[in-house]
């Protein structure tokens, strides 16, 4: 595992921009890997200029039921949770299935750093800065079949260490999909960091999936297995609640929640008193994926 710098600061302290800029030269100039990978961090193209939250906020509100419903479960009882060694099973229509270590999964794919919004379905949002490896080198290393038309994601379920899965809160292991289109959008991240750090626990390491222009339920944390599919696969919010969260999951301020709007959106670390954000359509990144659903009814196929 990499050895890394530690300058002594704590990523609490990196809310102004500048600050947080100037540590993230430092870091990568002094070649600050992940631990989960071999190569370096670079920043990527798709990167929004908007100021990052600071570690404090991202790690301390949160949804993760795997740990509990509450927001301060996840950084409360997450700490628990065993993440060396880490496997993650491919299969489906793959040419090389199997158990992959994390390590030889990932290892000497591009690792970038994406600064991305993050808007929840509830209708709160974060930036957050991620490092990660696209999902779409990751497919193209086990090899995407013909037939594949899905991905299905399935997160850890472990009752011995998530008091969420011991308690039966949902229908466990949680469980997402995207199209194959979708997945292989160069915005489609796999994330093994956050600030350059490996991936807190609360947060769904070692790796979880990141889609930024989807709500937040749809990055499915924590992952053990990947499947490719020719149909539509089973996801936890879809199959259990299949009138408030659809498939698609597109943040779309046109279409309200049945039980809250969705045009507007409180930005998580702004003050109690700070004003209601509009939200945007596809999170903004509207001109990247807008056609990947040009042939869609999006008030329909929500």
């Amino acid at each position: 595992m990499a050895q890394r710098y530690n300058s002594g600061l704590g990523w609490a302290d990196v809310t102004p921009k500048a600050g947080w800029l100037n540590r993230r030269h430092l870091m990568m100039t002094m070649g600050a890997a992940l631990a989960a990978s071999p190569a370096l961090a670079a920043t990527g193209p798709y990167s929004t200029d908007e100021a990052p939250n600071s570690l404090e906020d991202i790690t301390s509100y949160n949804n993760f039921y795997e740990f509990g419903f509450d927001k301060t479960d996840p950084a409360a009882h997450a700490g628990k949770l065993t993440t060396s060694p880490w496997a993650v099973e491919v299969d489906g229509l793959v040419d090389r299935p199997g158990s992959y270590d994390l390590v030889d999964l990932l290892k000497g794919l591009p690792v970038e750093e994406r600064i991305y919004r993050f808007r929840c379905v509830e209708a709160w949002s974060m930036v957050i800065p991620w490092n990660g490896v696209q999902l779409s080198h990751v497919l193209d290393r086990v090899g995407v079949q013909p037939g594949a038309k899905f991905v299905q994601f399935t997160s850890l379920a472990r009752p011995e260490e998530m008091p969420g899965v011991k308690a039966g809160l949902l229908d466990w292991p949680y469980r997402e999909g995207l199209r194959m289109d979708e997945a292989m959008h160069p915005l489609t991240l796999l994330a093994t960091g956050i600030y350059g750090e490996p991936m807190p626990n609360q947060n769904g390491a070692p790796i979880r999936l990141v889609v930024p222009w989807k709500y937040g339920f749809k990055s499915a944390k924590s992952l053990v297995k990947i499947t490719l599919t020719d149909r539509m696969p089973y996801t936890t919010w879809n199959a259990l609640q299949p009138k408030e969260y659809g498939f698609y999951a597109n943040v779309n301020p046109e279409v309200d929640h049945p039980r809250w709007s969705q045009a507007s959106e409180r930005r998580i670390g702004a003050g109690l008193f700070a004003s209601r954000v509009d939200t945007q359509k596809f999170n903004g990144y509207g001109d990247l994926v807008a056609d990947l659903y040009k042939e869609q009814d999006l008030a329909r196929d929500y």
